[in-house]
């Protein structure tokens, strides 16, 4: 299945739930601005992946590499229902990198005075003009 990315600002990090002796899973929400609307899109990481968000506050900047899982469910009363969840497994941070400034101009180390000898004319100037 293919990989998706999405960027956004990491707006809700909540706790570990260990749902199973054998598994656990971590939500988070990423806002994300789609035209001039909002978005509060909730992921989840799995098993190890949980721990990725600890380097995270609320607020960062986010690029979140997931995979779209979809489930089919059966109620006890035999209703069907479908879930999507969007399983992140990647996080990285998308801070701006600072700016970098221009290296200072030198000066230089010996200005040259007005008599010193223009530099040699080379012989070989087979220019027309």
């Amino acid at each position: 299945m293919a990989a998706f990315e999405a960027e956004g600002k990491l707006y809700k990090k909540m706790d570990t739930q260990q749902v199973t002796d054998t598994f656990k899973k971590r939500e988070f929400v990423v806002e994300m601005v789609d035209g001039a609307y909002t978005q509060l899109v909730k992921f989840q990481m799995v098993q190890n992946n949980c721990e990725k968000l600890d380097g995270f506050n609320e607020g960062d900047d986010v690029k979140v590499t997931f995979n779209l899982r979809g489930r089919e469910w059966t109620s006890p009363q035999g209703e069907v229902k479908y879930f999507s969840t969007l399983d992140a497994w990647k996080i990285d941070s998308q801070a701006a990198a600072p700016a970098q400034q221009a290296a200072p101009v030198s000066a230089p180390t010996s200005i040259p005075s007005p008599t010193d000898a223009p530099p040699a004319a080379t012989s070989n100037d087979d220019l027309p003009f």
